[in-house]
């Protein structure tokens, strides 16, 4: 039998609970393996639910301190109930001197206390019970956000000044660099949005004219890393020039804006866009994988024959299926791309078999830079057969010759 003998208006705060009889902290705290969140409980005295009854700020600061036990307890471990035990009368009784000094020596968790109106200037200098004067019940999780990523830049040396900082508003990135960017003009101070907008239009047309394709070798909505890469360079490259004051997390911010929305936009986009002209034949061509599946495609459909091939990759790409054909059997020749090893073959029919005999084929390596060559590649065999494939050589017939250039290329 459990009852609620006290409790706050924010329902994470710890609540007094009594259990079988005995007065017990309970509070919520990491989850389980199922991700549920866990419970904690243990024992304390009438002279703890007073000063718990009666001072918010030791409340929430027995609360920090107990945190890092429920962590230690992990997904399934017990909590310490003595380590707990232990920091109720430092906690709750001490004078706020020896509190203070308490909370140098053990870990304890800011972020709630931040979150509940602590003076972050008091606490980062060790004056946890000064701090917490200011403390209220409701919390502000944002606030906690925003002091937590202004530390972890302080660990690395990151001083912001307010363009930069408004850069980071702008692009969504202030407090998780992580998080996919978006632009954000109204968590921008206004006197400092014309600025931000004549970075951002810096970056714009640096890379204009580039894209980010699609790569189908790693799946329908993946794109081209090489593409993203080179248009961060082109970013960061006029924005240091244009704007040398920038701190390096607001130059990759703003670079980052410019891929994300150029790979939404290739994603959005039909595989069609890869390549819109129709090729000059009457002809089928078959697509072939290294696992046996077969896909044909025939003049006069709906959909391009590149891009009724990349679809084709894009469904069946795999770690284990990097090699893809796409053969004309009414020329006799084909293109065989080994994604595995940027690298790919053309192959042509020398002479038919007759007779029962096996027809001869001619075999040709060449190396492929990534997916844009690949995309090349694929095009000009589709429109001109393997005739059109000279540009995009050199064409090496001998095995040996051709794994030496490879090995060259790798190194």
């Amino acid at each position: 039998m459990r009852d609620v003998v006290f409790t706050r208006g924010s329902g994470w705060i710890p609540n007094v609970v009594r259990e079988d009889g005995e007065l017990r902290l309970m509070l919520g705290a990491g989850a389980d393996a199922n991700h549920e969140p866990r419970t904690f409980t243990f024992p304390l005295g009438e002279a703890n639910l007073a000063v718990i009854r009666a001072d918010l700020a030791r409340h929430l600061l027995l609360w920090s301190a107990v945190l890092p036990l429920c962590d230690a307890a992990g997904t399934r471990g017990r909590l310490d109930e003595d380590a707990a035990v232990a920091l109720l009368d430092p906690v709750l009784l001490a004078p706020p001197a020896d509190v203070d000094a308490l909370f140098r020596r053990i870990p304890w968790h800011r972020g709630q206390l931040v979150s509940h109106g602590a003076d972050t200037g008091l606490l980062d200098r060790g004056q946890v019970c000064a701090a917490l004067r200011t403390a209220t019940e409701t919390p502000d999780s944002k606030r906690a956000q925003e002091y937590a990523a202004r530390r972890r830049r302080a660990e690395h040396g990151t001083v912001l000044g307010p363009l930069d900082t408004a850069l980071l508003r702008y692009t969504n990135q202030y407090l998780h660099g992580a998080t996919i960017p978006r632009r954000t003009p109204g968590a921008v101070d206004p006197a400092l949005l014309p600025e931000v907008m004549r970075v951002i239009a810096t970056a714009e047309q640096a890379c204009a004219g580039l894209r980010i394709g699609r790569d189908p070798r790693r799946g329908k909505h993946a794109t081209d890393k090489r593409d993203w890469e080179r248009m961060t360079t082109a970013v960061d490259a006029a924005v240091r020039r244009a704007h040398p004051e920038l701190v390096a997390e607001a130059v990759r911010t703003i670079g980052f804006l410019m891929c994300s929305e150029a790979a939404d936009r290739a994603r959005n986009a039909p595989m069609d866009d890869d390549d819109g002209r129709e090729p000059a034949r009457r002809g089928p061509l078959s697509y072939t994988d290294d696992k046996g599946a077969e896909k044909t495609w025939r003049p006069g459909g709906p959909r391009t024959a590149t891009a009724e091939f990349w679809e084709f990759v894009a469904d069946r790409a795999a770690s284990d299926n990097e090699v893809f054909t796409i053969e004309d059997e009414e020329r006799g020749e084909g293109i065989q791309l080994h994604f595995y090893a940027d690298s790919a073959a053309r192959i042509t029919t020398v002479r038919e078999g007759r007779g029962g005999a096996d027809p001869e084929y001619r075999v040709e390596y060449s190396l492929v830079d990534g997916m844009s060559g690949y995309r090349a590649l694929v095009s000009a065999f589709v429109h001109g057969g393997c005739g059109a494939l000279g540009e995009h050589g050199p064409w090496i017939p001998d095995v040996a010759e051709f794994e030496r250039a490879r090995r060259r290329r790798d190194a």
